[in-house]
């Protein structure tokens, strides 16, 4: 019989005649499409599309599902378009293979942008269908299974892109069959050597332990037998990827491996599950802190068992996973359950609701990352498999990935607690908001109303939606304060030009200057000058017409940019000189940065006098009252309780420290203070009170720390 006629057997086992008669013609039209073409293993193209299909026939997927693996490759390699298949076939099945078509006629410009832009569009139309997925895993373990006819570098790619992105995707979506072979063979081709000496191994050990897995196998089902409880036990050897896993974190040589056989015992219904576990406590002693309930509180993915490690005959310890046949079926094939049993109970339902917000949460991230690159290394982190399970405080259980933060739980609670976060209570405790969560932690988020993320949050939370979201945020808030810096910049030109603003706010020259620059907003050139990327003078003589308007031009300097405190980081205060209210103030426009302020005297400023285009005269506003960074140097004799001294000093004339540190010079040390002032006068009495102090020598302004 041909792999053709075994998959229209297969499907006509659970579908109606006329689904597989469609099935057929889809067959056919792809034979004939693929006519000619080999695979790099040299075997008629058809090949591949037949053999995705039969990996998805076992999960009874619908006629739709299976036609549309067997053209899934007509779009992107024979002249058909998806026009073409959508007449034949349909518009959903037209939909699928179009959702699993490369981007292949747009031009990227590295590999990297390419592949992720890719996934983009493959995850997009997941989110609207998950059997886009469902087809593109099958296609992902048949190319995986034929792979030694690539060169060694594409099968070391592939092999990597499967156990980053596919296997987990699998993992994620409950298929557990499919994920472990993906995971078997990613590392059967990234480490050759390894995989063929722990396969043999393997192989040797599975005849060595055969006797010990019968024995335990018989004492298992004899006692759930004498308590009465109807089961079926089998043992299930570990996958090979797992062990050589469990090796690596552990520095395990092979033979120190004694779980490589686990044991399952499925029964009639929950309570039994209960029951089952008692029992088997009794045959065996568990080891303590090695058993997990995934029944009460269900994987991300839907998966649910009882696990428990126990002291096996001979010191081997014995793994169980207890469970109903329900749960084994969601187990084994996660959200292809839907299909393969339609009559299946309600957790199926709870299965896809939990995927759809999965999808749902990854379509936050593609639509708030930059790029493609950062949008796939949000995926990478969303995928990772480990998690721990936390509380609400009204007892709401949410499945974080291991080493989430409090900041992270604040975002998977909603985007608004998270921006507005300012303090996070662990178990009722305050803890920093960086503290790492574990398992059956209560979290309760503090805010306050015009709290905003801090950009230092991007250092140690991990889930994709917490770094999207704060990402986003800072991105947008940077952007309006630019553009309001900007907006001044180009009134301080316009003035310069001997003009008003109200001169320059045509629209109509606005449009044509949007259209000549390629700009999509006013906002976008106002931030681009209130960054650096473009030049005020430049956008206001344009804006101006100059030679239509017959403006005077005057020297720049007459139009003078106020600082007044609030820009937020639009405008930064540059650390080489760290100048406060009262310094002699010069600005200068850096790409991308802004406005960096410096003092008059900056000794880096000096330096680089070229781009006088760039330099801005700027003041201080009258009314600023926001604190400001000042370094300060002190000498001071070599005496107990000097440094209290000058903290409490400092303290008393209101002033805090943000940083210090010391070096010795003999019989005298020098203390070199980060302090907050709010402006020069503050400083003054801040040095008057130090200088009080009998102690110290000498008090002076640090103005040349190092850029």
């Amino acid at each position: 019989m041909s792999d053709a006629e075994a998959l229209l057997q297969e499907c006509s086992t659970y579908l109606k005649p006329k689904d597989v008669e469609h099935i057929r013609q889809a067959l056919e039209f792809s034979e004939s499409a693929h006519q000619g073409q080999l695979r790099k293993s040299g075997e008629p193209y058809i090949s591949h599309p037949i053999a995705v299909a039969r990996i998805l026939a076992p999960l009874h997927l619908d006629a739709q599902t299976i036609m549309a693996a067997l053209l899934h490759d007509v779009v992107e390699d024979t002249p058909i378009s998806t026009n073409d298949v959508a007449k034949e076939f349909g518009k959903p099945v037209a939909d699928l293979v179009d959702g699993l078509s490369k981007l292949d006629r747009i031009e990227f410009e590295t590999k990297e942008d390419a592949q992720a832009e890719n996934f983009r569009k493959m995850l997009m139309a997941m989110a609207r269908d998950v059997r886009v997925i469902l087809i593109k895993l099958a296609d992902r373990l048949h190319n995986m299974r034929t792979l030694e006819a690539m060169s060694r570098e594409n099968c070391e790619r592939i092999a990597r892109e499967t156990m980053e992105i596919y296997a987990p995707i699998a993992n994620r979506l409950g298929l557990n069959a499919i994920y472990q072979e993906l995971e078997d063979l990613g590392f059967k081709h990234l480490h050759p050597n390894r995989y063929s000496v722990l396969s043999k191994a393997l192989k040797v050990a599975r005849g060595n332990r055969r006797e010990v897995v019968g024995k335990i196998l018989d004492a298992l089902r004899q006692r759930l037998k004498e308590h009465h409880i109807n089961a079926e036990v089998y043992g299930r050897e570990k996958h090979l990827y797992g062990i050589y896993q469990k090796m690596q974190a552990k520095s395990l040589a092979f033979s120190q491996v004694l779980d490589i056989y686990g044991f399952r015992v499925l029964v009639d219904d929950v309570p039994s599950c209960y029951m089952a576990l008692g029992t088997l406590h009794g045959l065996y002693k568990p080891i303590p802190g090695k058993f997990k309930d995934y029944i009460a509180i269900p994987k991300a993915n839907g998966y649910q068992s009882l696990h428990t490690t126990l002291f096996g005959p001979y010191g081997t310890p014995i793994e169980v996973q207890i469970r109903t046949v329900e749960m084994h079926k969601i187990a084994e094939a996660g959200v292809a359950s839907h299909w393969l049993y339609k009559s299946g109970p309600v957790p199926i339902n709870d299965l896809h609701k939990k995927t759809h917000q999965w999808l749902q949460s990854l379509l936050e991230s593609l639509s708030e990352s930059a790029d493609s690159v950062e949008f796939l290394e949000h995926l990478k982190v969303d995928l990772f498999p480990n998690e721990v399970y936390v509380f609400t405080p009204k007892g709401k259980i949410l499945a974080l990935p291991r080493g989430a933060t409090a900041v992270d739980f604040a975002y998977s609670v909603h985007t608004d607690i998270g921006n507005r976060c300012v303090a996070a209570k662990v178990n009722f405790e305050l803890v920093p908001l960086r503290s790492e969560l574990k398992n059956g932690d209560r979290v309760e988020i503090i805010t306050a109303p015009h709290a905003k993320p801090n950009p230092a949050w991007l250092s140690y939370v991990i889930t994709s939606k917490a770094r999207s979201q704060i990402r986003h945020f800072l991105s947008t808030m940077h952007f309006q304060e630019s553009a309001a810096l900007g907006e001044r910049l180009l009134h301080q030109a316009v003035s310069s030009l001997g003009l008003k603003p109200q001169d320059i706010d045509d629209s109509a020259h606005w449009d044509k200057l949007l259209k000549d620059s390629g700009a999509k907003s006013r906002e976008e050139i106002l931030a681009d000058i209130g960054l650096g990327r473009r030049l005020n003078m430049v956008i206001a003589r344009q804006l101006a017409r100059i030679g239509e308007a017959g403006a005077q031009e005057h020297h720049p300097a007459s139009g003078v940019v106020t600082i007044l405190g609030t820009e937020g980081m639009a405008v930064q205060f540059a650390k080489c000189c760290r100048p406060i209210p009262g310094d002699p103030i010069i600005g200068v426009i850096k790409s991308g940065q802004g406005l960096i302020v410096h003092t008059h005297d900056c000794p880096s400023l000096r330096k680089g006098r070229g781009g006088m285009d760039k330099w801005l005269d700027v003041t201080w506003d009258k009314n600023i009252s926001r604190p400001f960074e000042v370094s300060i140097k002190l000498i001071v004799a070599n005496q107990r309780g000097v440094l209290a001294k000058v903290a409490a000093a400092i303290a008393e004339a209101e002033s805090n420290i943000e940083n210090v540190h010391f070096t010795n010079e003999g019989d005298y040390t020098a203390l070199y203070f980060t302090l907050q002032v709010s402006n020069r006068q503050h400083l003054a009495k801040v040095m008057r009170d130090m200088r009080g102090i009998p102690e110290v020598v000498r008090i002076t302004r640090v103005k040349s720390v190092p850029a």
